[in-house]
C-alpha cells in the first residue's frame, strides 16, 4: 500500500559514472515497518519494566531509548543494548524458549509476536519515493540488494510486492547462517556487496538508522546516506553519513559509463 511523499527538489545525485549498486536498509527506508517495529519494542519493554520495577518513578521506553539501542540492530542485540542501559541483564536461554520466558531469547519471541501481530492488522505500507527510487536505479544500471536485521525481510517485502526490485537479500536470517554480526559491524553490507560482484567503494549505502549508518561507515563504502525518517535534523550526518535526506524523491539517478 504506497503513501504518498510530499514534493520536493533535488539534493543527491547517484551516478553510473561513480557507482554500480545501491544497498538499502528496509525499514524505515522502503517500508513503514519501522513504526511497527518501534510500537513493538515499546509494548515489550514498557511492560517487562513495570514488571522489574527498582525504586524510583517508572521511566518507560522512549523513542531516544529506540534509536540509540534498538533501531538497526538484530533482534538479540537490541535486547541486550537496551537492558544493559537500565543496569538489567537477562540469561541468554536457548532457541527453544517460548515468548513467555524470561530470557534474552524469550523476549525476542516475545516481541516478534508484538510484531507480527500488528503487522496482520496493518499490511505492509511502502514510501513511494523509495520504490520510484529503485525503479530508477534499476532503469539506469544500478544492482540492488536488501539488507536487514530483520528475521522478516523476506515475508516483508514479498508481501509489499517488492522483490522483484532486488538483486540479492542479506537479512537477519542469512547474517545467522553465515554467523555474521550484525550493525554497526559492516559484515552484511559487505556481503551483499560481495554478492551483487560490486568492490564497497562502487556501492551506496541507504540507511535510516545510525548503527546502520555507522556499519556503511566502517565498510569504507562509496556513499552513505541518511534517510531521516525521524529524530533531529543532522544526526545521521554527526554519526557517519555523507549526506542527510528527508525524502528519497530528492535523490536524482544518473546514466552514463561507469
Amino acid at each position: 500500500m504506497p503513501t504518498s511523499e510530499p514534493p520536493v527538489s533535488a539534493a543527491v545525485v547517484l551516478s553510473r559514472r561513480e557507482l554500480d549498486a545501491a544497498l538499502f536498509d528496509l525499514d524505515g527506508v522502503v517500508t513503514r515497518t519501522a513504526q511497527v517495529h518501534a510500537e513493538a519494542w515499546t509494548r515489550l519493554f514498557d511492560a517487562y519494566l513495570a514488571s522489574h520495577a527498582r525504586p524510583g518513578p517508572f521511566q518507560p521506553f522512549t523513542p531516544e531509548d529506540y534509536q540509540r539501542y534498538v533501531d538497526g540492530r538484530p533482534r538479540l542485540d537490541g535486547i541486550r543494548c537496551f537492558l544493559g542501559s537500565r543496569g538489567l541483564t537477562l540469561p541468554e536461554g536457548s532457541p527453544e524458549d517460548g515468548p513467555e520466558t524470561e530470557t534474552v531469547r524469550g523476549l525476542g519471541k516475545r516481541k516478534n509476536g508484538y510484531f507480527l501481530e500488528a503487522l496482520a492488522q496493518r499490511g505492509v505500507e511502502v514510501f513511494e519515493g523509495a520504490v520510484g527510487l529503485l525503479e530508477r536505479l534499476r532503469a539506469a544500471g544500478f544492482r540492488t540488494a536488501v539488507v536487514s536485521a530483520s528475521r522478516n525481510c523476506e515475508a516483508v517485502v514479498r508481501a509489499a510486492g517488492l522483490a522483484h526490485l532486488f538483486d540479492a537479500r542479506v537479512d537477519g536470517v542469512e547474517a545467522g547462517r553465515l554467523g555474521l554480526p550484525g550493525k554497526p559491524a559492516p559484515d552484511t553490507f559487505l556481503e551483499a556487496a560481495r554478492r551483487l560482484g560490486v568492490p564497497p567503494a562502487r556501492a551506496v549505502v541507504l540507511e535510516d538508522a545510525q548503527a546502520g549508518v555507522q556499519a556503511g561507515r566502517r565498510g569504507r563504502f562509496g556513499l552513505v546516506l541518511g534517510v531521516r525518517r525521524a529524530g533531529p535534523e543532522g544526526a545521521l550526518v554527526r554519526a557517519g553519513a555523507d549526506v542527510e535526506v528527508a525524502h528519497l524523491a530528492t535523490v536524482k539517478v544518473e546514466e552514463g559509463e561507469p
